[in-house]
């Protein structure tokens, strides 16, 4: 895999970046491998001028490195991540009170990609990583993503802590999770400007990212396990503010 170039794999992944308008180099197709779903793929593909060829399983699962293609993979252009002007340049477009989400310290794609499709449900305008550490938006999390690292822009930001400061600075108010908040997370006010700030599973965001948010709510465990995957945390929070803001906007 070529630093210009990434491959997605599996229906769900292709078709997704094909109807989202994906900038598709060539979509490869297993020569064994047969089907409805790969016929309309590859029709779909045909029809807005992707190249399609058909090649040995093998070749895929050398470009699939072990990933389940399902008989094909599509040679992509790479996310176009954003920087901090472009994020601040959206923001000033929107026409609704800001929703965005920060990730600290999720370096595994899946969970990267995971959030992207939690976001891109969500209705999220836009998720800040920092550039030094956090998972490339590579062929995994866009796979897990199904679609939503085409549609969620992604901004990644050479110092989180500055980017959050720049937040603040704009009206945006930065609500963290920790196990250690003595608030539950549904005391969270999200009708306003809001960025939910997340760090990866076990060890949670850095000090100084944590100091950085202007409140820090809790998610409580009811069961043996002592924390959820940032994905599903990421659901809970954002998914809470999208009810808050409905609510909010059905009262007189």
């Amino acid at each position: 895999m070529s630093d210009r170039d990434d491959y997605l794999f599996g229906i769900h992944a292709v078709t997704a970046a094909l109807e989202s308008g994906t900038a598709l180099v060539e979509v490869r197709i297993a020569k064994d491998f047969h089907g409805k779903r790969l016929g309309r793929l590859e029709n779909e593909a045909k029809r807005r001028g992707v190249r399609v060829r058909h090649v040995p399983r093998e070749d895929l699962d050398r470009r699939a490195e072990g990933g389940r293609h399902q008989g094909v993979v599509a040679r992509v252009e790479p996310v176009a991540l954003w920087g901090e002007r472009d994020l601040h340049a959206h923001l000033d477009t929107l026409a609704e009170e800001p929703l965005l989400l920060l990730l600290d310290g999720v370096t595994d794609p899946r969970n990267l990609g995971a959030c992207l499709r939690t976001a891109d449900a969500a209705g999220a305008h836009a998720v800040v990583v920092p550039r030094d550490r956090c998972a490339p938006v590579n062929a995994t999390a866009r796979k897990v993503a199904s679609g939503a690292a085409e549609t969620v822009p992604v901004a990644a930001v050479p110092n989180l802590a500055r980017a959050m400061d720049a937040l603040k600075e704009r009206g945006v108010f930065l609500l963290g999770t920790s196990d250690q908040a003595a608030e539950p997370w549904h005391r969270a006010d999200g009708t306003g400007a809001v960025a939910w700030v997340l760090g990866a599973e076990g060890e949670g965001m850095r000090d100084l990212t944590a100091k950085k948010c202007d409140s820090l709510y809790a998610i409580p465990m009811a069961g043996h396990v002592t924390s959820l995957n940032v994905s599903v945390a990421t659901g809970v929070v954002l998914f809470e503010t999208v009810r808050q803001r409905r609510v909010a906007s059905s009262q007189p």
